[in-house]
């Protein structure tokens, strides 16, 4: 049987056990004989692996509670359902690793690459995340009730359903990330990034936001209809929205102020119901209008601050 291979026996390992299970795991991942770890169940608590290399190695169910991980690599390794609560593994490098279900309570991952990795049901409560790599991770249902997420990568991660209450987002990175149904009650998330996000259904009650809003009083704006620039104002009577998770705003009604190259033209774009028609200094209203600043794009007259936008959006 090779050196870390127990049949599932739950076992603490001496010094010199888990050196040759680290010995025996660098073969395999060299190609040069040994056998991968198979540390699944096995009571790692307290252990010292930090930069050791575990690439691939199976800790299914394993305990590493107080353990120092910190630079390890456990890229591709399956950790589901381990304990990792008040583990160290800032630095570490976990892409593509399987921590579904995990227990990483109070756990230390600052500056850790999480890049891809599988946390779907874990539990990071309380746990230290700052300046982590989750770009592209399925965080989904995982539970980060007062996590520290500060400065955090979590472009194109999903978050859907994931309980996010209290915990601390400033400066994160939440571009393209799905937020779905999440709980983001009481979060601090001044200073996030949450272009292109997707917040349907999720709860920002109580929650510190970035600052997003939309001048009052009478505002002049603009906007593109296939291909033409249009000059609005934006009474000050009419109610206004601006999103968390993009540039284009939208409101109430507004009078058109000008049309480069015409006298009207119509939109049948987002928000505005079919063939709405925008002509030279008459009031123009959509089918409704929807203040929800969780959503870029829903019902409303819909512009952009400055000409330059404007101009740049693709339609």
């Amino acid at each position: 049987m090779a050196p870390g291979s127990f049949g599932g026996i739950v076992r603490t390992f001496t010094a010199d056990e888990l050196k040759g299970c680290l010995e025996c795991h660098a073969k395999w991942l060299d190609g040069t004989g040994g056998a991968r770890a198979d540390l699944g169940g096995a009571n790692l608590s307290g252990a010292d692996l930090g930069g050791a290399d575990l690439i691939g190695a199976n800790f299914s169910g394993a305990n590493f509670s107080g353990a120092n991980l910190s630079g390890a690599y456990l890229s591709g390794a399956d950790l589901g359902g381990a304990n990792f609560s008040g583990a160290n593994l800032s630095g570490a490098y976990l892409s593509g690793a399987d921590l579904g279900g995990a227990d990483l309570i109070g756990a230390n991952f600052s500056g850790a690459n999480l890049r891809g990795a599988n946390f779907s049901g874990a539990n990071l409560s309380g746990a230290y995340l700052s300046g982590t790599n989750f770009s592209g991770a399925d965080l989904s249902g995982a539970n980060f009730r007062r996590a520290n997420f500060r400065r955090a990568n979590f472009s194109g991660a999903n978050l859907s359903g994931a309980y996010l209450s209290g915990a601390n987002l400033s400066g994160a990175y939440l571009s393209g990330a799905y937020l779905i149904g999440a709980d983001l009650g009481g979060a601090d998330l001044s200073g996030t990034n949450l272009s292109g996000a997707d917040l349907f259904g999720a709860d920002l009650s109580g929650a510190k936001l970035p600052e997003f809003g939309i001048p009052e009083g009478d505002l002049t704006v603009w906007k593109k209809i296939n291909g033409t620039l249009v000059k609005l104002l934006i009474p000050e009577a009419a109610k206004r929205t601006a999103s968390l998770v993009g540039r284009k705003c939208r409101a109430e009604f507004a009078k058109v102020v000008l049309i480069e190259g015409a006298y009207e033209v119509t939109s049948n774009g987002c928000g505005n119901g079919p063939d709405t028609v925008y002509r030279v200094g008459e009031i123009v209203r959509p089918d409704s209008y929807d203040d929800d600043i969780r959503i870029e794009c829903s019902h409303g007259i819909h512009f952009f601050l400055t000409r330059g936008e404007a101009e740049r959006w693709s339609q």
